[in-house]
Order: structure tokens, then C-alpha cells, then sequence
């Protein structure tokens, strides 16, 4: 199983997102979280630093520019959704990857306080 450590520039831009109101808050992650295509063409307008600000896990020893490096989505890459932030809790509390668990907590602890 890969090790994750936390991208923070990810959690901060999610949190910027929240604090602006850029964020869905009832959707069906299956349908919207960003394909393998929605990938491709993210990236071919956009650098890889911008694609990695949607990515709350890193891939520890994956290769820099390959989407293996990024793990954990929570957007559909222009707006946080809850339904993803929730998976991301989801799946990292499933694989024991704690860090990654806690930062998609207060994520969405701060997207309930923010849109109550």
C-alpha cells in the first residue's frame, strides 16, 4: 500500500475555496469526481502545481509530474465538494492514513461551519 503525506498547499486552496463560497454542497461524488479525461484536459491547460492544489496526499516516493505523485481529490478542479471531502476522510480512515484523514476532516468541519 503507498504512504500519503499531506499536501498543504492543497489543504490551503481548499480552505481559500470554502472561506470564498467556492464549494458544492450536495452532490454525487461517483458522478463528478474528475476522470482520467477531465484529468487530461485540466492538465493541458493548467501547470502541475495547480493540478496538485486539488490533491490533499502526496505519493510518497512517486516521480514529480506524474498524476501517481497525487492522491485524494476533493474538487472537481474548480470547486470543493463536500461529497468529496467526504470520500477523502472516507478512504483515508480506510487505509490508515491518518494525516490525510484529520485535514479532510477540519476541511469539512469548516465547510459545515462556514455554509450553516
Amino acid at each position: 500500500m503507498a504512504s500519503y503525506s499531506v499536501n498543504k498547499r492543497a489543504v490551503a486552496q481548499a480552505r481559500r475555496l470554502i472561506e470564498t463560497r467556492q464549494y458544492v454542497l450536495e452532490s454525487d461524488w461517483g458522478d463528478v469526481q474528475p476522470s482520467a479525461d477531465d484529468e487530461n484536459a485540466f492538465l493541458a491547460s493548467h501547470s502541475w502545481d495547480a493540478y496538485a492544489e486539488w490533491h490533499l496526499g502526496l505519493t510518497e516516493g512517486a516521480t514529480e509530474e506524474t498524476k501517481s505523485r497525487y492522491g485524494f481529490v476533493s474538487g472537481d478542479f474548480r470547486r470543493v465538494h463536500r461529497t468529496g471531502l467526504i470520500a477523502c476522510q472516507y478512504r483515508a480512515a480506510e487505509w490508515r492514513h491518518k494525516e490525510i484523514e484529520l485535514a479532510a476532516h477540519e476541511l469539512l468541519q469548516l465547510l459545515d461551519k462556514t455554509s450553516a
